[in-house]
């Protein structure tokens, strides 16, 4: 039996949200300290650029690693309908608890990938395009162990969150 050739493939959307960094373990202001301009009460807006990679074998009888229709569609139920033109803190459930900077946006898209596709063993990489100085890449998997939101946590002396901002 010969192996089959590896090949990725990547589809780019583009949405539109808004968010507002603040984390319910810092105080206020710590939150303005940290993520300055970002930290508006009012939020502010990206036009995200989303790009999904699927990666694995070239299926012999349909020449495809997954038709390109389909990976659409799954890009339409994960990261479209749940996020564009949407108040992520807001609108979105997981943000609820979790500070919405790019990096977690990456983790929620991957998870919400994972939940709707045939083949999610497919999924290599996620890529947000923040603006165009910041660009984030998540490749799925938990090396550190994730903190839950917890009242009893907020105003700790330790905080592990990062910044957004231009």
């Amino acid at each position: 039996m010969s192996s089959l050739p590896i090949v990725s493939i990547t589809r780019r959307e583009t949405f539109s949200s808004c968010h507002r960094l603040h984390s319910p373990f810092l105080s206020d202001e710590e939150n303005k300290k940290l993520y300055g301009k970002c930290n508006n009460p009012n939020g502010h807006g990206h036009n995200y650029v989303v790009l999904v990679t699927v990666k694995g074998p070239v299926d012999p009888q349909t020449g495809m690693v997954m038709n390109v229709h389909d990976l659409k569609q799954y890009m339409q139920s994960a990261i479209m309908e749940p996020l564009d033109h949407k108040n992520l803190d807001q609108d979105v459930a997981y943000f609820k608890t979790v500070v919405s900077t790019t990096e977690n946006l990456a983790i929620f898209i991957w998870d919400q990938l994972q939940k709707v596709m045939a083949k999610p063993n497919l999924l290599h990489e996620v890529k947000i395009l923040e603006t165009e100085k910041n660009h984030v890449v998540y490749r799925g998997g938990n090396t550190y162990p994730r903190k839950k939101f917890n009242s009893s946590n907020l105003h700790s002396s330790h905080h592990d969150v990062s910044s957004d901002s231009d």
